[in-house]
């Protein structure tokens, strides 16, 4: 893009933003949901076009990423399930030795030769500014929160209990693809001077392909991919993220108006993100594990409380997939509702991850891979399992509600006849077990809906630099303009805005798996490559 493109598309954006906060916020609401919407459907209906599968109608984007995952699963022989211990070793850093024994361009046979002769060996610096486990948690603040709280909730509603153990299997599969894309991002970062890394599937599509000599191909689903990960980041990463943690801390206090919570909301993500990728990587790092085991762990205590009451939610779940019921007409369904909701949450293939992912410190690309594979695993096949395990057990001991049966209904409260089916639904089942465990879960939303800001900001800043330069200026001009949209967000329903940002976060699959596909070779042998340096170094 031109420098004079990119000038005047800058001096816009200056001048908007120095417009809007004259224009009230109603106003704003009114006139984007109504020159917006139209744009707005017609984008949602290509992306999310359905197709029919048995009885039901599937999106398409859905069929993509459970294909592609399904595809990485065979192609890598199951190392989702095969290379578990090593992330798990990676993460902690017990394999960061190597990144000092070995250089990034060699080869597999260069790495046996080193190891062999046993000698010491001066290396240049190991690129990256971020932790395995930095890098993991920033990228697991963006998809744990409400996917994981809310989403199982409204799976069970549409699918009953049997749905999880669709999800479980998706997030199995996930874990493959989230393999396939950190690994690539970490391969065809970029690095400037400063020592700014700039990664993910922008950079892996333009310079993978070209390599497969597929330039022209390679730059235009960079493009697009460009285009789609800043609209996803001001809208499902920002936009949502602030009008829900907004409407959860209002109805927590009675407060009547979010534009002050927003203006708040905004200075704090404001001061993380101004410090780039590396104060993103320090936050998310204790918000994450401590949101995560507060969570898990209130799962645990109810679930131990009512240890005898397993065997029946585990016959439920069971039933719910397998049972007659289900293969009587409702089994594609349920199936359905279970895939598409875990890849809602962990978004294995949209390739965002690989953005954070990308920042890592390693010479191994696929040292980051595999550590990104655990991703799904704690998002969908941990979390989400908790959360469904605690509504079926709550709901078994108190029959607080009951199971919509594939309808498309609301679960229904018993007794008051009030609909729940999201987060709501997940509060009652808590409650009924912990009181007033519905204020932790409110502080639950709010905080995962600011580390979910966090990582999407760094996502659509990736992008933004991208498609506008990565100067200083171009900086600034987005994390103005992301913070600016969080108190809009928390100060309005934004929702044309909303639907097609989400789009646009699903649009991203379309050229991402089709880089993933066609650049897995690479990906294949960048383990070789690692599993090697760990063999002859690590373990001999």
């Amino acid at each position: 893009m031109s420098k004079t493109i990119r000038k005047t598309i800058q001096k816009a954006v200056g001048v908007l933003l120095l417009l809007l906060p004259t224009i009230s916020f109603a106003s704003i609401d009114e006139v984007i949901e109504e020159n917006f919407a139209p744009i707005s459907h017609v984008v949602t209906q290509i992306v999310f076009y359905p197709i029919t599968i048995g009885p039901k109608q599937v999106p398409i984007v859905l069929v993509i990423l459970l294909g592609g995952a399904f595809f990485f699963t065979l192609y890598f022989k199951f190392a989702n399930i095969r290379l578990l211990k090593v992330a798990i070793k990676a993460t902690k850093g017990d394999y960061d030795e190597i990144d000092h024994a070995f250089e990034e361009g060699d080869d597999i046979e260069t790495i046996k030769e080193i190891a062999d002769t046993d000698k010491e060996r001066k290396t240049t610096p190991v690129i990256g500014v971020v932790t395995h486990f930095q890098a993991l948690t920033a990228a697991l603040s963006a998809t744990v929160g409400l996917g994981n709280i809310a989403g199982v909730a409204v799976a069970m509603a549409l699918g009953g209990p049997g749905a999880i153990i669709w999800m479980i299997l998706a997030g199995f599969l996930g874990m493959s693809t989230k393999l396939v894309e950190a690994t690539l991002g970490v391969k065809y970062r970029e690095v400037s001077p400063e020592g700014n890394i700039y990664g993910g599937p922008m950079y892996y599509l333009k310079q993978g392909l070209k390599e497969k000599n597929m330039a022209v191909l390679g730059k235009v689903l960079a493009a697009m991919y460009a285009v789609f990960v800043v609209g996803g980041s001001l809208g499902g990463g920002n936009m949502f993220q602030a009008n829900q943690a907004t409407a959860q801390f209002m109805s927590l206090t009675g407060m009547k108006s979010g534009f002050v919570f927003g203006l708040v909301l905004a200075a704090l993500v404001g001061v993380v993100i101004i410090g780039g990728i590396k104060r993103i990587g320090r936050v998310t790092e204790k918000i994450v594990p401590f949101m995560g085991i507060l969570f898990v762990g209130a799962s645990l205590v109810i679930i131990f409380k009512n240890i005898d009451m397993v065997p029946r939610a585990a016959f439920q779940i069971w039933d719910g997939a397998f049972g007659d019921n289900a293969m009587l007409g409702g089994f594609v369904g349920v199936m359905i509702v279970g895939f598409q909701r875990a890849a809602f949450s962990n978004e294995a293939g949209v390739g965002s991850a690989s953005i954070a992912h990308a920042a890592v410190k390693t010479k191994f690309p696929a040292s980051e891979g595999i550590v990104a594979s655990i991703g799904p695993f704690v998002d969908t096949v941990v979390i989400c399992s908790m959360t469904a395990l605690v509504i079926i057990i709550t709901n078994l001991k108190y029959d607080l509600f009951r199971y919509a049966n594939l309808d498309g209904s609301n679960v229904i409260m018993n007794g008051t006849g009030d609909k729940v089916g999201g987060v709501d639904l997940t509060s009652v089942a808590f409650d009924s077990s912990i009181p007033h465990f519905s204020v932790v879960l409110t502080v639950a939303v709010i905080l995962f809906a600011f580390s979910t800001m966090l990582s999407w900001s760094y996502y659509g800043i990736q992008g933004w630099s991208y498609l506008f330069g990565k100067g200083k200026v171009a900086d600034i001009t987005y994390k103005v303009l992301f913070l600016f949209v969080i108190v809009v967000g928390a100060s309005s329903s934004l929702n044309s805005v909303v639907e097609f940002s989400d789009s646009m976060i699903f649009a991203m699959v379309f050229p991402n798996i089709i880089g993933l596909v066609l650049l897995a070779p690479k990906v294949r042998q960048e383990i070789k490559r690692y599993l090697t340096a760990i063999k002859h170094k690590v373990e001999s």
